[in-house]
C-alpha cells in the first residue's frame, strides 16, 4: 500500500537522490522509490523553484563517447577484476569479524564470566553467523560451547531459583522503605528461615536492579521516566507474522561518517514481509528519531491501529513520549531481554545487510548527505526491488501484492 503522506523528510531525500543521479530518469528513479513518476517530478520542480533554479535546467548526465577497452586491454582487465573479488572477499570476510567483535564488547566486562559471556555471545548470534565464525573469532573452544549448550537445562533451573529468590529479596527491600541493602537483606531472610548467602543476595540485588538507599550524594545524569515501565516480550524471538499490518519491530543502528562522526537510522519492518514501512536519519539519537520512523509506519499502512511493536530496551523506545505516541496509535508495545541482541535479531541482521551492501567493505559513508542519498536509495529499492531470502526471493511488495491477489482469489 503507497504512502497517503509523504514526510518532508522522505521528499526532501527522493529529490536528492534524483538530482545527485547521473543519467536517471524520473521514471527509474520513481520506480525504485515506489511512488507515481508525476509525483517525484512535482517535488524535484518544486525544490528547483524553491531554490532559484530553471525549472528546464538539465540534470548532470553520462557523457557520451566514453573510451571503450580495446581488446588488448580485455586479459588485463580481467586479472584485475578477479583481484578486486578477491580483495573484496578478503574484506568481507574482516568486515564479518570486526562486526561481531565490536557486538561482543557489551557481553565482555571482564570478571570471572568472561568466558560464559563468549558461549552466550555464540548461542546469541549462531543465526546471523556461523558457529565456526563465532568461535574462532572469539578464541573459544567448540566442544568447550557445545558441552556449555548442553548445561541450558540446568542453568534455566538455576535462573529459575533466582528469580524467586529476587521476589523475596524485593518483598523485604519494600517493606523497608527501600533502605535495606545485601547485608540487612541477608539477615531478615534468614530471620524469617531462608538459608541463604549474602554474596548470592547481592549478585541477586544486582542482576535485578534492587538498590538501597546510599548514604554519598549522587550526581543523578539520566532520571527514570515514569513510562519506563516494565513491558512484555510479546514475540518471545518470533519474527513472523501470518497477514501483513499486525506486528513489526524496530531499532536504531549507526551509520559511520569520515572523520569519526556518525548519523543515526531508526527503522520499522513489517515481519509479515520484513517491509521497511517506516525510517528516518538524523545525526542525533532522541526519541524524535524513533517516533519519525513509527509515524512513517503509520502513514505507510494508513494506520497502525491494533499492531504490535517490538523493539529492545533503548531509552528512546521506553520513554514517556514514545510510550504516548504507541497510544495514540493505538500500537501494543513489545520489548525482548535487557542486554539480549538475539530477542531483536532481524532487526539486527536487516541493519547488517543494509551495511554491508551500502559501505561494500568501505569504512564509511564519507560526508552526511552521501550518507543520506545512499542509505535512502538503498531503503527504496529494498521494498520494490531486492529479493529476500525470508519471501522466497521476492521483493516485500511484491510479497505482499501476491499474498493480497491469493487472499482475493479465495474469496472469490
Amino acid at each position: 500500500m503507497a504512502m497517503k503522506d509523504y514526510s518532508d523528510e522522505f521528499k526532501a531525500d527522493a529529490v536528492a537522490l534524483y538530482e545527485s543521479t547521473p543519467g536517471a530518469t524520473y521514471k527509474s528513479i520513481a520506480a525504485d522509490l515506489g511512488i507515481n513518476r508525476a509525483t517525484l517530478r512535482e517535488w524535484v520542480l518544486r525544490d528547483r523553484e524553491r531554490r532559484g533554479v530553471a525549472a528546464t535546467a538539465a540534470k548532470p548526465a553520462v557523457q557520451p563517447g566514453t573510451p571503450v577497452p580495446s581488446e588488448a586491454s580485455d586479459e588485463r582487465i580481467r586479472q584485475l577484476e578477479a583481484r578486486v573479488a578477491e580483495l573484496e572477499a578478503s574484506e568481507r570476510k574482516l568486515a564479518t569479524e570486526r562486526d561481531i567483535l565490536r557486538k561482543a564488547a557489551k557481553y565482555f566486562a571482564g570478571g570471572d564470566e568472561l568466558v560464559i559471556s563468549r558461549f552466550q555471545f555464540v548461542d546469541d548470534h549462531r543465526d546471523t553467523y556461523e558457529v565456526k565464525r563465532l568461535c574462532h573469532v572469539l578464541d573459544v573452544n567448540r566442544s568447550s560451547y557445545y558441552k556449555w549448550l548442553a548445561g541450558a537445562e540446568a542453568r534455566a533451573a538455576r535462573q529459575h531459583n533466582d528469580q524467586a529468590l529476587a521476589e523475596e529479596i524485593r518483598r523485604v527491600h519494600a517493606e523497608s522503605g527501600g533502605a535495606y541493602g545485601s547485608p540487612r537483606v541477608t539477615a531478615e531472610l534468614r530471620e524469617k528461615g531462608r538459608r541463604v548467602n549474602e554474596k548470592r543476595v547481592a549478585r541477586i540485588m544486582r542482576t535485578f536492579s534492587i538498590t538501597g538507599i546510599r548514604l554519598r550524594r549522587r550526581v543523578r545524569t539520566t532520571v527514570p521516566d515514569p513510562a519506563a515501565s516494565p513491558v512484555a516480550d510479546l514475540f518471545q524471538r518470533n519474527f513472523t507474522a501470518a497477514e501483513p499490518g499486525h506486528k513489526y519491530m524496530g531499532d536504531i543502528t549507526y551509520l559511520s561518517l569520515a572523520g569519526g562522526e556518525f548519523l543515526y537510522l531508526a527503522t520499522v519492518l513489517d515481519c509479515f514481509s520484513r517491509k521497511v514501512v517506516g525510517w528516518s536519519i538524523a545525526d542525533h539519537m532522541r526519541t524524535g528519531l524513533v517516533a519519525d520512523a513509527l509515524r512513517m509506519a503509520a502513514s505507510t499502512r494508513g494506520g497502525l491501529d491494533g499492531a504490535v511493536f517490538h523493539s529492545d530496551h533503548g531509552a528512546q523506545y521506553g520513554s514517556r513520549a514514545f510510550a504516548d505516541l504507541c497510544d495514540q496509535l493505538g500500537v501494543t508495545r513489545s520489548m525482548g531481554a535487557v542486554g539480549t541482541s538475539a530477542d531483536n535479531a532481524a532487526c539486527e541482521s536487516f541493519h547488517a545487510s543494509l551495511k554491508r551492501e551500502t559501505l561494500q567493505g568501505a569504512r564509511d559513508y564519507g560526508d552526511a548527505d552521501t550518507c543520506r542519498r545512499t542509505v535512502f536509495a538503498w531503503l527504496a529499492r529494498y521494498n520494490t526491488r531486492r529479493r529476500h531470502s525470508a519471501n522466497g526471493h521476492l521483493s516485500p511488495n511484491e510479497y505482499e501484492r501476491r499474498h493480497h491477489t491469493a487472499k482475493l482469489t479465495l474469496a472469490a
